[in-house]
């Protein structure tokens, strides 16, 4: 025997060569296997599966360039000639600064320098100095008017109801009219105490400005089957929703059969376009101040942004909240924070926004981890704490604003919680299905009393108003880029690796990456900084 086979597999892995279980015992047969693996540099067979008329090739050389002895030559059954199609090839090594270097976007799609364009920033809403609440049973109640009222006139606009809606005290009283397939009555209200029965059935309250209604969504089979309806079926409803339904009462009167439900949002939004050809960066969820702040990632971003020319197209840097991780956020915070002060963390990420060439200009919005008020919509940050940024335009949660007429609704997030908690449909690992059901009611966070803890402003500040053409969130640290129904959806990726709570849950991020997307072309691309 040879060598024992720890040296052969060292050999092998230096002619980046693989072995099948069917050659070891004919490799440690050989008198001198290191030559003949080493032949395999001068016949050019390195890197790839080793096969038995390669290894017959490679003893042949070995045997031809010296006077040793014949190597043992096994005989091996035919099924281990067999051919290799896809041979197993380990990748060499290559040197690169960032993982981004892919010919994967044209310059015709991002065509303009962004030194080259002023800045254009027009802010439609934010509640930043307009917050009037006082918190009292008025307040609540002017702010449920305010939805209903606005999205009712958004799916009266946008929806094709059979009929006009009318008030449900009037639905009630007039019930026995409303009895068969030719007689629908439509009513837009709030969803109530949405449930399930125990035939699979959904059933919730309807609520508006005059009384309440119970209706039931039934599961049909056969020729009845409805693909929307089973999709309400499956995904299920918010509480506080805002949606309009048709259909027939019971004999009684007590239970309303719903034919079709009524949502807001038009079927095809038509994006606007910039006239120029900058672009616009997305990232949210920085958490600077935590020990899980990837900051080596960054500095690689900052090189990015100084080199590549891709970079020089964008104009603005949308930071959709939670930049720094804040204090006191959650039990046992203070174990995992490398900076503890909240103005220090503020303090960092100013200089770590200072380190990004000059022609960037941030946008920046507050997150439930950042030192103002949980309660949304949320206005912008203190003086205090805006005092250390440069080239930073503060903005309140949500905010809908327009970057050169492109129109662009921004909010960090937290209402996913909610939507995770209440539709069936969506979940942490596809955040993006919380965002479409946002668009689908028009409301960023429908449900009162829920994870996410609201501001009951006389005028709504979370109904959608206007469909934007970019709507982003963060939040849950994933990440995603797509198109639904013309606008386009981005979920912000954090900079933050995998926190100790997240690997309790087996939640794993995905972090470092930046999403842009050009303002004139609306062509996106995603460039990975992990």
């Amino acid at each position: 025997m040879g060598e024992p086979w720890a040296d052969i597999f060292a050999h092998l892995r230096a002619q980046r060569l693989l072995a099948p279980l069917s050659l070891q015992e004919r490799l440690l047969s050989l008198q001198d296997p290191k030559s003949v693996i080493e032949a395999a540099s001068a016949l050019n067979l390195s890197g790839g599966m080793l096969t038995a008329s390669m290894l017959d090739e490679m003893i042949a050389h070995t045997e031809g360039q010296s006077n040793s002895p014949p190597q043992s030559v096994i005989q091996q059954p035919a099924e281990d000639l067999a051919r290799t199609i896809a041979p197993v090839v380990e990748p060499e090594p290559v040197d690169l600064l960032l993982r981004n270097n892919l010919p994967d976007w044209n310059q015709s799609d991002f065509s303009m320098h962004a030194s080259d364009a002023s800045s254009d920033i027009t802010v439609h809403y934010d509640i930043t100095g307009n917050s009037t609440t006082e918190g009292k049973m008025t307040d609540i109640s002017a702010c449920f008017n305010d939805r209903l009222t606005s999205i009712r006139k958004l799916i009266v606009q946008n929806s094709n109801l059979p009929r006009k809606h009318q008030e449900i005290s009037r639905l009630i009283a007039e019930y026995s009219r409303y009895q068969g397939y030719e007689n629908k009555a439509v009513a837009i209200g709030l969803v109530n105490e949405p449930r399930y029965t125990k035939n699979g059935h959904l059933m919730w309250g309807l609520e508006d400005e005059t009384g309440e209604m119970t209706c039931l969504l039934t599961k049909r089979s056969g020729d009845d089957r409805d693909r929307a309806h089973e999709q309400i079926l499956e995904a299920g409803l918010m509480p506080d929703d805002v949606m309009g339904v048709s259909g027939t009462f019971s004999q009684t009167g007590d239970i309303f059969y719903v034919d079709d439900l009524h949502f807001p949002l038009e079927s095809k939004h038509q994006k606007s376009s910039s006239e120029e050809g900058v672009s616009v960066a997305f990232l949210s969820d920085i958490h600077v101040g935590s020990k899980t702040f990837l900051e080596a990632q960054w500095h690689k971003m900052v090189r990015w942004f100084h080199t590549d020319p891709l970079a020089k197209t964008i104009k603005y840097l949308i930071l959709s909240g939670d930049c720094v991780d804040g204090v006191g956020i959650y039990p046992g915070q203070d174990k995992e924070l490398a900076i503890p002060d909240l103005f220090a963390q503020y303090t960092e990420f100013a200089r770590l926004l200072e380190l990004l060439p000059e022609w960037v200009e941030c946008i920046m919005l507050p997150g439930n981890h950042d030192a103002v008020r949980p309660a949304e919509p949320q206005p912008t940050f203190e003086k205090d704490i805006q005092q250390d940024y440069n080239t930073t335009t503060f903005v309140g949660n949500p905010c809908d604003f327009s970057l050169h007429g492109v129109r662009l609704l921004s909010y960090h997030g937290k209402s996913i919680d909610d939507f995770v908690a209440g539709l069936r449909t969506v979940t942490y690992a596809d955040p993006v299905e919380a965002m479409r059901e946002m668009l689908r009611r028009r409301h960023l966070a429908p449900q009162w009393g829920g994870k996410t803890p609201l501001s009951p402003e006389p005028e709504d500040g979370l109904v959608i108003r206007e469909v934007p053409d970019i709507f982003v969130t963060g939040h849950v640290h994933g990440h995603e880029c797509l198109d639904f129904r013309g606008t386009t959806l981005v979920c912000s990726s954090t900079w933050q690796d995998q926190t100790s709570y997240q690997r309790m849950l087996g939640f794993q991020p995905k972090p470092c990456m930046l999403t842009i997307i050009n303002l004139e072309s609306h062509k996106s691309i995603s460039i990975p900084f992990a």
